[in-house]
């Protein structure tokens, strides 16, 4: 007999997050043809849900889930279902979110570094610890998100799975610039030429993308790159180094802005806000190296992106990123900006670690893929079923 199972997919769409649940919903479509799926949207015809299976139906929900009323609404709107099982694929859960569920929790950012009221982080405190704590499992990402969870909200480790997430599968097809650096070749593609003509683009650049929050440490990443700049000056290939930034806009990050002007490195800095994801794909792949000194990850997903693209990567060597990495990385102090120009200026100049790093780059992304991400989670949703009914199953891998 065929199980229902609801996820919640209003965050389908955004940057991170709707990475996770579009490549998820379309891997259980592929390895699921059996249960039913109810993913709940928040607009109707969105392009992200097509092409899924018969056993695929979407509903439409408006609500945000920062709206108060969201805490009885969606709860009220989920009952309609019947469902054997509700999937929350982020950490904000209603408080009165009817069970049995499961939980995904990306990272604690949003706990950890929120800059608002002590009043507002203590009742967001309260929401997420008894989201986690009335969970029937709580799926985690990484190892060091696991204990963030173990450790701040006392979750039993007994209801805690393990499952990493994985790069975009369109990354692991290298396209022609990947597949050059593979053969020890640096020439552009002509579509490559095309993108970075049509930024205006005719210098060597490091590349950042992501968000621009606080624990992105991006004011120190500005810092390490003038230091970089100035030791490579005379350099025959770096000696016009820039940095590119794909993310936020840089009006909203006071800090940011300091830095670059601190630094007087407005003319050699570029913010591009977001880009398409073929667009993005091409600034990976033509990038002398991506940077990522993140203070703090609950996962990390693109430096494994910059790998999966034969980019070298530099990032920290805290929270989640080591255990995502692996040793296909540079490792740097992130509060200290000498360690983040010295791993910058290392793959930079260093072509035997350059090439080193792109072979074991797109090693270490072959360990991540959405299809094993998808049937960890199927056997979490089944486990749970199988416990409340009291049917057997063999244990999870995870346990």
């Amino acid at each position: 007999m065929s199980l229902r199972f609801v996820i919640d997919a209003r965050h389908i769409k955004d940057f991170g997050i709707g990475t996770h649940i579009r490549n998820l919903v379309h891997s259980l479509a592929a390895i699921d043809r059996e249960n039913r799926y109810v993913l709940v949207t928040s607009n109707a015809g969105l392009p992200e849900v097509s092409g899924l299976g018969s056993n695929f139906e979407t509903a439409v929900y408006e609500r945000r889930d920062t709206d108060p009323l969201d805490q009885v609404a969606f709860p009220l709107f989920l009952k309609h279902f019947s469902a054997d099982l509700i999937h929350i694929p982020l950490s904000v859960v209603s408080i009165a979110l009817p069970k049995p569920y499961l939980v995904t929790v990306h990272d604690l950012s949003s706990l950890l570094f929120e800059e608002r009221q002590s009043r507002w982080r203590s009742l967001a405190r309260f929401q997420f610890r008894r989201g986690l704590l009335r969970a029937d499992r709580v799926i985690v990402v990484s190892r060091a998100t696991q204990r963030n969870v173990e450790d701040l909200f006392g979750v039993p480790p007994g209801r805690i799975r393990l499952v990493y997430n994985a790069p975009d599968p369109k990354f692991l097809q290298p396209g022609p610039q990947a597949d050059a650096r593979a053969a020890g070749l640096e020439t552009p593609s002509s579509e490559l030429r095309r993108t970075l003509e049509r930024y205006q683009i005719q210098y060597p650049f490091i590349l950042y993308a992501g968000t621009i929050r606080p624990q992105k440490n991006i004011p120190r990443l500005v810092e390490a790159f003038a230091v970089v700049r100035g030791a490579l000056e005379t350099h025959p290939v770096y000696k016009d180094l820039r940095l590119i930034i794909i993310g936020d806009e840089i009006s909203k990050y006071p800090a940011v802005r300091r830095a670059v002007i601190q630094t007087r490195a407005e003319n050699v800095v570029r913010f591009l806000g977001f880009v398409p994801f073929d667009t993005l794909r091409m600034f990976y792949e033509a990038a002398a190296a991506f940077v990522f000194p993140s203070l703090y990850e609950g996962f990390g997903l693109p430096p494994l992106e910059a790998m999966a693209s034969g980019t070298p990567v530099v990032t920290s060597n805290v929270s989640s990123l080591p255990e995502v990495v692996g040793d296909a990385a540079v490792l740097v102090n992130p509060e200290n900006v000498f360690d983040i120009a010295r791993g910058i200026r290392e793959v930079l100049t260093d072509d035997d670690l350059r090439a080193e790093l792109i072979r074991k780059g797109h090693d270490q992304t072959r360990r991540f893929s959405w299809e094993s991400t998808a049937r960890q989670v199927l056997e979490i949703y089944l486990d749970v079923i199988a416990e409340r009914t009291g049917s057997a199953r063999t244990p999870s891998m995870n346990q």
